[in-house]
């Protein structure tokens, strides 16, 4: 049995949010969507295998980049390269536009540089110019998806990628009655997503931010159908039993695959519920364990920050009096001063357990890090 063979579509959701897009749909996207959830939940699977198809079908352009593949490169050289291996399904066209534009090079977003003269005589188009071509000539919108764009705002060179994106977008959107450029856009955070459309000076200011719907029981409904036809009669799980998994393993399809797949292999008659409760329980606890000796591991001015920053979310003003005082006492020092907090700031960023913005903005690296913290906290201890 393969459990990664099994595939959930989601083809309502995609037409849903493709119609929308468009412009013809209930929700009005025509700015963007920008699709928060957290990691693991089925958002690339669904880009890949419903969004990206149903766009196809409409006769959309579309240009896919994951800025989570690799995460020391330059995000603004990423979707550089994403854009590079689009045009490269129209070469055609870019001779075209590099004929009509009588130079050697077609530069993109400052970032990439495609050379088509022999002679090497550079030339400078920009992305506005190249996306009004592509659209002009291949008579069909163009569809850009970022996922995990957060990270575009690591760098200055990312955040300037999104600016042009944007006025990308402006230019192109008022030249037609249709969309020419539609985006979308994920993260694993509504924290560092919403670093993009909160502000005046960010790139997609008033845009809003969209939760990724969870898979629900109609995921394990099917799932469940699909194990079981490789399962002795006698010896199948229950709807119920991976229903009730799947949302103790916080609705992760990969994570209840991998559980239910181990335990059908090595259960025995009868047994395969039981060892699915217990296998759950223990994935839960080790995660939980490893958070919680992350955090003992770290001093008691870094645990504060932490609790903190948790506790007032995207209002965490770092140097606060407010802050400078909740820090004092909850690590429970004599003192606190600036320099030991820009250091413990620093210290969980080297831990990758705090991710700041370009802009020096802050947000926790993984939001489940939160959860337990919460919980813990809750339960008087952390």
């Amino acid at each position: 049995m393969s459990p990664a063979s099994f595939f959930f579509s989601r083809s309502a959701l995609a037409l849903a949010w493709c119609d929308s897009l468009d412009g013809r749909g209930i929700a009005n996207l025509r700015s963007g969507l920008f699709l928060a959830g957290p990691r693991r939940v089925g958002k690339t699977t669904f880009l890949q295998h419903d969004l990206l198809p149903e766009a196809e079908r409409r006769g959309w352009a579309v240009v896919y980049v994951d800025l989570w593949a690799d995460r020391n490169a330059d995000p603004a050289q990423l979707i550089g390269e994403a854009i590079n291996r689009s045009y490269e399904c129209h070469r055609g066209l870019l001779s075209r536009l590099v004929g009509a534009s009588g130079g050697a090079k077609l530069n993109v977003m400052g970032t990439l540089e495609m050379d088509f003269s022999p002679a090497g005589e550079s030339v400078r188009s920009n992305l506005v110019d190249a996306l009004r071509q592509l659209r002009q000539t291949a008579r069909r919108p163009v569809l850009l998806i970022i996922d995990e764009a957060q990270h575009a705002l690591r760098s200055p060179s990312g955040l300037n990628a999104m600016f042009s994106i944007k006025s990308a977008r402006d230019q192109l959107n008022c030249m037609d009655e249709d969309p020419a450029l539609m985006l979308v856009l994920t993260g694993s955070s509504r924290d560092k997503l919403a670093q993009l459309v909160l502000k005046r000076d960010q790139p997609f200011f008033g845009s809003q931010i969209t939760e990724f719907p969870l898979l629900d029981h109609r995921f394990t409904d099917a799932f469940t159908e699909w194990v079981n036809r490789s399962l002795a009669v006698g010896n199948q799980f229950s709807r119920e039993s991976l229903w009730q998994a799947f949302q103790r393993v916080g609705h992760r399809p990969e994570i209840l695959r991998e559980l239910a797949g181990d335990i059908a292999i090595r259960g025995s008659a009868g047994n395969l519920i039981e060892l699915l409760r217990q296998d759950v329980d223990l994935w839960h606890g080790r995660i939980w364990r490893e958070y919680e000796a992350e955090f003992l591991a770290l001093t008691p001015l870094q645990q504060a920050v932490l609790i903190v920053l948790v506790e007032k979310g995207q209002g965490w003003a770092p140097y606060a009096d407010a802050s400078m005082t909740a820090y004092k006492q909850k690590s429970g020092l004599a003192s606190v001063k600036m320099a030991s907090v820009q250091t413990a700031i620093q210290m969980l960023r080297e831990r990758e357990l705090i991710w700041q913005s370009g802009r020096g903005t802050y947000a926790l690296e993984d939001e489940s890090f939160g959860e337990w913290l919460r919980h813990a906290q809750g339960k008087g201890g952390a």
